[in-house]
């Protein structure tokens, strides 16, 4: 993956944070908990960056 695909998820809406010390990140929009970046887990399963990344309103 380089630079131009990377995604912050922390910047996008669907990124929420848990208690659960094996998963303590999570996407909404894939309905998923992970240790990982949930972006790096997606490229990691299809290949492709995230599609579903919108950015926080502020």
């Amino acid at each position: 993956m380089n630079a131009i695909e990377r995604i912050d998820c922390m910047k996008c809406k669907y990124y929420f944070i848990t208690w659960e010390p094996g998963a303590s990140k999570g996407c909404k929009a894939f309905g998923f908990k992970t240790n990982q970046l949930p972006s790096m887990v997606v490229y990691r399963s299809s290949g492709k960056p995230c599609l579903e990344f919108e950015s926080k309103q502020k």
